[in-house]
């Protein structure tokens, strides 16, 4: 099911790039698609880690309609301070917890916060993410463990505690 799923996702996007109907054309999508599948399938990347259609229904109504409105209060956030520039920005470096019990989830977590503008997730390590944070405002969003326990409830995890700051590494 998984594998047929893969098919019709790379078919849409395929289509979505190409917008080309010749028979030539159309036949190499087919193969490049055919090809793709199987490869996927002997690497056994075609799992529920690799291609997470159970996710979907989730994302698309709830998770990503959330992630895309703090990207852009984030996004006004930051080119304010920038405009108003002095001791507006205060670039520091700060561990988190991340409550999620698996890699998958640790990785939709960090990757949140990259995507939100003024953090970006440096490193994870077990269940410990290290992020660069621009603004103290940046920083305090994620103290709010708001993100944390947001992904955990997409993932269908129960969060096992806040993500509050293990310490803040460093500043300047």
């Amino acid at each position: 099911m998984r594998a047929i799923g893969l098919a019709a996702s790379l078919t849409a996007f395929w289509i979505f790039l190409s917008g080309y109907w010749l028979p030539l054309i159309l036949s190499f999508g087919v193969l490049s698609i055919a090809l793709c599948v199987y490869i996927a399938r002997q690497l056994g990347t075609n799992d529920e880690e690799g291609y997470p259609s159970h996710l979907l229904p989730k994302a698309l109504f709830s998770y990503w309609p959330w992630l895309v409105k703090e990207i852009v209060v984030s996004n006004f956030m930051v080119a304010k301070a920038i405009l108003r520039g002095g001791d507006a920005i205060h670039p520091q470096v700060l561990t988190v917890k991340a409550s999620q019990p698996d890699e998958l989830g640790q990785t939709v977590y960090a990757n949140s916060i990259t995507l939100t503008p003024g953090t970006v997730a440096i490193a994870v390590q077990d269940d410990v993410i290290t992020v660069h944070a621009l603004m103290d405002e940046t920083a305090e969003g994620l103290l709010t463990d708001d993100m944390n326990k947001r992904v955990c409830a997409f993932m269908g995890y129960a969060p096992t505690g806040p993500s509050t700051p293990i310490k803040e590494t460093s500043s300047s």
